[in-house]
């Protein structure tokens, strides 16, 4: 129990060393450092960095409204095919519905609405792609001429959940496109999201990052004046709509899309030979090939490029182009060309966000709060560390050694696992800074109750430790269950105070019980005491 070999006393002294390397960056500016040795320190969070706090949520029928919509599609499919197949049909999405009503009646004046609901439930597949599971849509027939599509409850709080997964990728994405800001992003029952950005000085910026859409489409053009006059008088050509765009004035572009958004593989902002801003990506192998299709055969005519109805930019196509990379220029500043970059890599919302709540924190308040942990922080160390040296004497002394070892540990955790922390971390340090004496409290009256009995300061240090170990390990073990619970069921703040909490345990047991037995056991060779002062 007391012996401590020189290899072990080298491990111990490596830890430590190694602990005060990654603790380094937490005092000391460490951009010009060896390449080894850590750039970063413990991130801040939001109350201690200053930043936005935004509480959002979608809208479960908009969902379930923006499914029927992409479903549309494939019933317009299903219920194609050969002239002799073709049924003729209107689908349009009225509320919570799909209402797909048939247009043509066969020779007999009978509509075709038997074989529509078969072809069509051919395409209801389980929630999830789920073998077994229960069906996406509900069809039924209404009338003669009618076939209703809706979705049960059931797959519509399986849609939902799918939506707000999505959605909190899609966030990230646009606000964090290359991961490095320590932004938070957590669920908040079943359809709401909070998003916590420190270091953000500009909501609004935030907030119309998140209010785009993101519907991203490569479209023809009919560049024909009588076509888009006709379509200003309010005469719109078949499959055709009138859409403007900052530079392009007002175009007519073909409905369907030759290319969408999902065939972007990455978007990036750059700048154009003249040194101004644009938009520059590239599209994945399928939207490359589609792409070189469509410039291979509409050779001289305009294509437009539509983000969220706005058309982006309408180059003429020259010549095919193969490789699939495309830019947009326009009058962009950088900051708009950055934040348009990210909307189209992050791709298209599931749903509308709506912003219920938003909240500013000033840096100074922040600098303010950091400045009440220091002190709090350091009132606390003191004040244990004069208990623990008028108690325990030499012995409280190494107690606090181990105790300082133990803060820089606890450190160097946070800074080693990227953790961030928040207001109720710093709490979480400072109750660590009480906890982490009791075991050496534990340990040193077991030894004091041994120098009672008149044992030797050998053997009563001996008896000490090995009578205090399952005390202490049963203390800390239950807290350490107590903060995983607290880590696994909080959120935001709550999280943090588990994390500080957590490292705080595992280092205080160890530093307690293994830095303060190693030091003690140094003096006591070196001194040879007779009796400790306790």
């Amino acid at each position: 129990m007391l012996q401590f070999p020189p290899w072990k006393i080298g491990l111990v002294v490596l830890i430590l060393l190694w602990g005060a390397i990654l603790a380094l960056p937490n005092v000391a500016n460490m951009s010009g450092a060896p390449g080894w040795m850590p750039k970063k320190g413990v991130n801040l969070g939001l109350d201690l960095q200053g930043g936005v706090y935004l509480m959002m949520e979608i809208q479960p029928d908009e969902v379930v409204a923006n499914r029927l919509t992409v479903f549309a599609r494939d019933v317009s499919s299903a219920l194609g095919g050969t002239p002799a197949e073709r049924i003729r049909h209107l689908a349009d999405v009225e509320g919570r519905e799909l209402v797909v009503t048939l247009t043509k009646p066969d020779a007999d004046g009978n509509f075709r609405t038997e074989d529509a609901l078969k072809r069509l439930q051919k395409l209801n597949g389980p929630v999830g792609g789920t073998i077994g599971g229960a069906q996406m849509y509900e069809m039924r027939i209404s009338g003669k001429d009618k076939v209703i599509i809706s979705v049960p409850p059931t797959a519509e709080e399986a849609l939902v959940k799918d939506a707000l997964a999505k959605t909190m990728t899609i966030v990230r994405r646009r606000v964090d496109p290359d991961g490095v800001s320590e932004i938070s992003i957590t669920p908040q029952g079943n359809n709401r999201i909070i998003l916590e950005a420190p270091g953000e000085p500009d909501p609004q910026r935030l907030k119309d990052l998140l209010n785009r859409d993101g519907r991203m489409t490569f479209n023809l053009v009919d560049s024909s004046q009588a076509a888009i006059q006709a379509a200003q008088a309010g005469v719109v050509k078949p499959n055709y709509r009138l859409l403007s765009g900052p530079t392009t004035g007002q175009l007519l572009v073909y409905t369907i899309p030759e290319i969408t958004g999902a065939d972007v593989a990455n978007a990036a902002q750059s700048f154009d030979e003249q040194n101004r801003p644009q938009i520059t990506f590239r599209l994945n192998g399928n939207g490359a090939r589609k792409f070189y299709e469509t410039t291979s055969k509409n050779s001289g005519k305009q294509f437009a490029i539509v983000l969220d109805d706005v058309i982006m930019s309408a180059p003429r196509i020259n010549e095919p182009i193969p490789g699939g990379n495309v830019r947009i220029t326009g009058d962009f500043s950088q900051q708009e060309a950055i934040d348009l970059a990210a909307i189209i890599e992050a791709g298209e919302m599931p749903a509308k966000l709506q912003f219920l709540d938003q909240r500013t924190v000033s840096p100074t308040l922040g600098q303010d709060s950091i400045n009440a942990g220091y002190t709090a922080a350091i009132i606390g160390l003191a004040a244990v560390a004069v208990f623990m040296v008028l108690a325990y004497g030499v012995l409280g002394f190494f107690a606090v050694l181990s105790l300082a070892c133990n803060i820089v540990l606890i450190f160097a955790g946070l800074s080693g696992i990227g953790a961030t922390l928040t207001l109720p971390g710093i709490a979480g340090i400072i109750l660590t800074i009480g906890m982490a004496v009791d075991a050496n409290v534990l340990v040193f009256e077991r030894i004091r109750e041994e120098q009672k009995d008149g044992r030797s300061p050998w053997t009563a240090t001996q008896a000490g430790y090995e009578r205090a170990l399952s005390t202490i390990m049963d203390a800390n073990i239950t807290t350490l269950i107590a903060a995983t619970i607290l880590y696994l069921l909080g959120s935001g703040p709550v999280k943090g105070f588990a994390v500080t909490l957590s490292i705080g345990i595992v280092t205080s047991v160890f530093t307690a019980y293994v830095v303060t037995r190693m030091i003690t056991v140094g003096y006591m060779k070196l001194f040879k005491p007779k009796r400790f002062g306790i």
